[in-house]
């Protein structure tokens, strides 16, 4: 939230839609009155090809990460969290607690992010822990689970009748375990409880909010770092088959242009307009590039325009692709 005195833009936060760290950053930083486009940049990531400036910021290269306009990294979610709330805490998730209710929240979130993950881990992905079964970590989960139900029970909140930093904390790791075996939770009598909370916390305006734009994206953040190229789908299937790619720009060929079109991060939304807007959605893809895979690439004047773009001199190596996704405008 900006404040009379200060800079309007607090940082940049490097975020991914579904991660749940990333969504208890953004339920905190939301709850505080804090703004994507105002107090903040968002940039959504993709885990498959993260943007360098993500991993100049975090060696980690996990999200979420908030560079803050005075040079502070957060890396941890609940670093964020709490550096959100520290701001404005208006729904009281962490003022108003005693000590020994602030010792419990601690607790809470101690044994999700660690003996409740592990489990969730190994029992929703077992083909990344060899050796184990996924069986010992989905019983282990729900014995955890249901300490956290019995909790609920008392007052509906994890420290009573009424939300902490905890229940927001821990909600969006029970939404996992439950997308990872749909009807768990009902099918387990003593879980009554959490699948209520669970429930209303799917339902709540609070989630909604962070689950669609501003605050969450379906399109990765276009990296000044990078090149982009605008392909037909065709195109790009083609070129997979035949190993490497050489169409220069909508329906004109390297050999007939001499280059292959690139676009700077932005300058992609005009080149799309331009040339490619009357298509239907879904046929056109963005190729994000890493440059250091491009043997051949000069900034050249556009004609008419005199705007520089760079052009690439020779087929575009289909491993210099590093993020294909459709075009969204």
């Amino acid at each position: 939230m900006a404040r009379a005195g200060q800079q309007r833009l607090q940082g940049q936060l490097y975020s991914f839609r579904r991660c749940p760290y990333a969504m208890r950053a953004r339920l905190a930083l939301a709850a505080a009155g804090l703004e994507p486009g105002s107090d903040l940049e968002l940039r959504e990531v993709a885990l498959k090809a993260k943007p360098p400036e993500l991993l100049e910021a975090s060696a980690k290269g996990t999200v979420p990460v908030l560079v803050l306009s005075d040079g502070r990294v957060l890396d941890e979610s609940l670093a964020i969290m709490r550096w959100a709330l520290a701001q404005s805490d208006p729904a009281g998730w962490l003022a108003g607690w005693d000590d020994a209710s602030l010792q419990e929240m601690d607790a809470l979130i101690a044994q999700n992010d660690g003996a409740f993950k592990h489990h969730l881990d190994r029992f929703k992905y077992p083909d990344r822990y060899p050796g184990e079964t996924s069986a010992p970590h989905r019983l282990a989960a729900l014995a955890i689970l249901q300490a956290w139900s019995d909790r609920l029970a008392r007052g509906g909140w994890l420290l009573g009748d009424r939300p902490s930093l905890a229940d927001w904390a821990l909600l969006p790791f029970v939404r996992q375990f439950e997308l990872a075996e749909p009807g768990v939770l009902q099918s387990q009598s003593g879980l009554l409880p959490l699948q209520h909370a669970l429930e209303r916390f799917v339902s709540s305006p609070e989630l909604r909010q962070i689950m669609e734009p501003p605050w969450a994206q379906r399109s990765a953040w276009r990296s000044p770092g990078w090149l982009y190229h605008l392909a037909l789908r065709a195109d790009w299937i083609a070129a997979k088959q035949a190993g490497e790619y050489r169409i220069s720009t909508r329906g004109r060929s390297l050999e007939q242009v001499g280059f292959v079109h690139l676009s700077a991060a932005h300058q992609v939304a005009a080149t799309a307009e331009r040339f490619y807007g009357d298509l239907p959605a879904g046929e056109l893809l963005l190729l994000s590039l890493d440059p250091r895979q491009l043997a051949d690439v000069r900034l050249e004047p556009a004609p008419g325009s005199g705007e520089l773009f760079p052009h690439l001199y020779g087929p575009l190596p289909l491993q210099a692709v590093l993020l294909k996704e459709a075009y969204s405008r």
